[in-house]
């Protein structure tokens, strides 16, 4: 099975809310707006753009599984989602993970099964007092499966409490 990983850290920041229904998104900007509901942390060391050229190609492979783990502390949450032949990976500051199949240059993650309202709060609370954050991206791909394997809803998929 090919396979690459990447690490970088991004930091917390007093605005991060972590409510977003439907993405959650690390970007290296400075600053958070209260707008930006789906940031969870801000001055990343990568964004889209800085994933090496490996990881990038196994991410716009069929049947790829992107296993993201973010971790504050002694929290750490654990986030699967899909790559795509459909992801550009070419922004310069952003990475943005989504519950849909919708891909821009910002799109790293799709189908995630975490959003920036799921996360877990003891991740978010450490997240809002500006706490470093260490990622680790993982990126696997299955030669076994085509290309229908990554339009399938994740199982353990989170939702929000109605």
């Amino acid at each position: 099975m090919a396979r690459a990983v990447e690490r970088f850290s991004a930091f917390g920041h007093p605005e991060v809310t972590a409510t977003h229904r439907t993405t959650f998104e690390i970007t290296a900007e400075e600053h958070l707006s209260p707008s930006g509901t789906c940031i969870i942390a801000v001055r990343s060391e990568k964004g889209a753009a800085d994933l090496s050229d490996r990881f990038r190609e196994l991410m716009q492979s069929p049947g790829c599984r992107l296993t993201t783990e973010l971790r504050c502390g002694e929290v750490i949450a654990t986030i699967r989602s899909s790559g795509s032949p459909d992801l550009l990976l070419d922004h310069p500051t952003d990475l943005v993970w989504r519950r849909s199949s919708f891909t821009c240059g910002r799109t790293i993650g799709l189908y995630s099964d975490y959003t920036a309202g799921t996360l877990p709060r003891e991740l978010i609370a450490l997240l809002k007092q500006g706490e470093r954050l260490d990622v680790t991206l993982t990126i696997e791909l299955d030669p076994d499966c085509g290309e229908g394997a990554v339009n399938r809803v994740l199982p353990g998929f989170h939702l929000l409490d109605e």
